[in-house]
């Protein structure tokens, strides 16, 4: 699963990376410690006047489909497994005509050490680029609010989950992510991330499958370093989080 995450980079750097526009508004804020039913970037495309135009949009993390009575369901709604996405109403509608990506710079995942003991690990590129995961996005309509608030319509997203990489891989990274956890963020690789955003596209299931299928080969220039358990409470948020602590390891 993916619960924790970081996404420290700068706008310019975020850009630079992806190719995307983005609004006058797009308020784009530091996190080391990024959790759900927070605001976060998300990539998407849209067609704009007859054109394609790839855009940063930024979101709260956990998907609101626009049938839901409130937005709590977001809440439990932060990851979408990729084995069951195309069946699931609340995620259903958007994975044919609302895909995005979700850019982080890592993430967080424990790793369970006994019956009562866990060692929290910072996942990332080893090469410093930006992740970016598959996600979906939805508008949810606050009927409580006035047609022209601005507050009226919420955009929400989700992470999509693949199954981690089999225990016998021949990589060693992706031997790592079996150990650590039965479950991952599912990673795009260029090609893949264009043609999940093709919002002409409305095969969702297809491109499902297409994620699935070279997230492995995606995660495999990652590195996973363990880190402190200060990460484990959301109101701490600096760099120190992700500083590699494997001293730990042998206490």
């Amino acid at each position: 699963m993916c619960g924790r995450y970081v996404m420290a980079r700068a706008v310019g750097d975020l850009v630079a990376a992806t190719g995307a526009e983005y609004p006058e508004d797009f308020a784009l804020r530091e996190s080391y410690n990024v959790a759900p039913t927070t605001d976060v970037p998300i990539l998407l495309e849209r067609v704009v006047e007859g054109e394609i135009r790839r855009q940063l949009h930024i979101a709260r993390w956990g998907l609101v489909p626009g049938w839901a009575k409130d937005p709590s369901v977001g809440a439990r709604a932060f990851n979408a497994r990729i084995e069951t996405v195309a069946e699931k109403p609340t995620f259903r509608a958007a994975l044919g005509a609302r895909r995005c990506a979700v850019p982080v710079d890592g993430y967080y995942e424990w790793k369970k050490l006994g019956p009562r003991s866990k060692r929290p690990y910072f996942v990332h590129p080893a090469d410093g680029s930006p992740i970016l995961f598959a996600g979906l996005y939805e508008w949810w309509q606050d009927p409580s609010r006035a047609e022209g608030d601005p507050e009226r319509w919420l955009l929400t997203t989700t992470v999509i989950t693949t199954a981690a990489p089999p225990a016998d891989s021949t990589s060693p990274v992706l031997r790592e992510l079996a150990s650590l956890h039965d479950r991952m963020p599912a990673p795009m690789d260029r090609d893949t991330l264009d043609a999940w955003l093709d919002p002409t596209v409305k095969d969702g299931a297809a491109l499902a499958e297409l994620v699935r299928d070279r997230a492995y080969d995606a995660a495999s220039g990652w590195m996973l370093d363990p880190v402190g358990a200060a990460v484990g409470n959301v109101r701490n948020n600096s760099p120190e989080l992700i500083v590699p602590q494997p001293d730990l390891l042998e206490s």
